[in-house]
């Protein structure tokens, strides 16, 4: 049997790995899906699973001797491995199990190409590591991050452990924060490549160290590519130590997360 793999490169398979999990999300949406309990309120779908399951299929006929990290699987091969995969294979669980079609496949080579599917749109965001473009109808377009929407996506999800001080929820309780933006909650990280492309001003989420995490990896890959500015919420760069993720389109716009963020972060001390 062939390989139809096997030729791509990194980006390429990037691509055909989230398009293959998108697909299976796609056509597993609006079924009775079994749930897998993972505690605290948080669980996984046979979607999440199945969708997975595709995504290694493509990524180990292409490179056999790659490690992956798998958001369901947990960890294949060294986990110091040089090459190693993240994959979350339905960011947005929650909003697909009551119908929601706001969810996002996301697959990163670590420090290299990714790509973040959208199921229903049929978009594939992503990024040889250099540009970031987005292919819609077998067309590619290359990706032009702007404020010009002035909306903010904002994760309101419980806050990520290690990150005291500051809540992404605190930010919408700053009174500049709706005199120049407006806030938008799409739970899931999909809304990371709609920075990207100009369709968010910018993305704000709380925690620890995302930058090893299969849920923002792809989007942060995709966010650097395009120009964005892309740091944790204490203004570190990711990966050196920053915490929670602040990735806007421009400078100024950053700047501006910034000083709200600051604000808020000294009223709760």
């Amino acid at each position: 049997m062939i390989n139809s793999y096997a030729g791509l490169d990194d980006a390429g398979v990037a691509i055909a790995a989230a398009r293959a999990g998108a697909d299976v999300v796609h056509n597993m949406y609006g079924r009775r899906l079994t749930r897998i309990d993972k505690g605290a309120g948080d669980f996984a779908t046979a979607a999440d699973v199945e969708a997975e399951q595709t995504i290694l299929g493509v990524i180990r006929s292409a490179r056999p001797d790659d490690a992956v990290l798998g958001e369901e699987g947990g960890q294949q091969g060294a986990s110091d491995a040089v090459r190693q995969w993240l994959v979350d294979p339905l960011c947005g669980t929650l909003n697909y199990a009551v119908g929601n079609m706001l969810v996002a496949v996301n697959v990163a080579l670590r420090d290299g190409a990714a790509a973040v599917a959208d199921p229903f749109s049929g978009e594939v965001f992503f990024t040889d590591g250099e540009t970031a473009r987005v292919r819609r109808n077998g067309e590619d377009a290359r990706l032009t991050p702007t404020p010009a929407t002035r909306l903010v996506d904002v994760n309101l999800d419980p806050p990520f452990p290690g990150a005291p001080g500051f809540r992404a929820v605190d930010l919408l309780a700053h009174p500049g924060f709706v005199e120049r933006f407006r806030p938008r909650v799409v739970s899931t990280t999909l809304a990371l490549a709609w920075v990207a492309a100009g369709k968010r001003a910018a993305y704000v989420t709380d925690g620890g160290d995302l930058s090893g995490s299969v849920h923002f990896a792809a989007g942060i890959a995709l966010c650097r590519a395009a120009g964005c500015v892309v740091t944790g919420i204490d203004g570190v760069p990711i990966g050196q130590g920053g915490r929670g993720l602040v990735v806007a389109a421009d400078a100024d716009t950053h700047g501006l997360l910034m000083s709200m963020i600051r604000s808020r972060s000294r009223n709760r001390t």
